[in-house]
């Protein structure tokens, strides 16, 4: 019962990190960013992308993920543990580099940043335990 509630929610999981990725990350208050809305960061957006976009990234591996635990391989849930690992792991680079100060400025950290790393922690937890059958459908009956 606990697996498929797991897998449920790391369904949800998948589409939520997409969703969090248009969401604000973190608010800048660098008075040489001249608007206002400059300073509101997202997965997609950073002033110059100084920050890169890695809501690109994130998208890209929550779309394979959700593919993947729909699959009802074994195959994909393992190559779905290895790209849960590795969104995890940038999750918490991102988590870092967005929430991080600099130059004296420390930026406000929004929801969006949480509902993102909250996220890849659920999808990695989904991933490690995946809702898979394994019983051999091909058994030998022996005389």
């Amino acid at each position: 019962m606990f697996v498929k509630i797991l897998h449920w929610l790391g369904i949800v999981a998948c589409l939520a990190l997409i969703v969090s990725c248009f969401l604000p990350w973190g608010y800048y208050a660098d008075p040489q960013i001249a608007h206002e809305a400059d300073r509101v960061f997202t997965g997609f957006y950073s002033y110059k992308h100084y920050y890169g976009k890695p809501g690109i990234i994130f998208s890209l591996f929550a779309l394979m993920m959700l593919v993947f635990m729909l699959t009802p391989k074994v195959w994909a849930k393992r190559a779905n543990l290895f790209l849960a690992g590795f969104t995890l792991a940038y999750a918490v680079r991102t988590f870092i580099v967005f929430g991080s100060c600099y130059n004296n400025y420390c930026p406000q950290k929004l929801f969006g940043l949480y509902l993102m790393l909250a996220c890849t922690i659920i999808m990695m937890l989904a991933s490690a335990f995946p809702n898979v059958d394994l019983t051999d459908k091909k058994t030998v009956r022996r005389g």
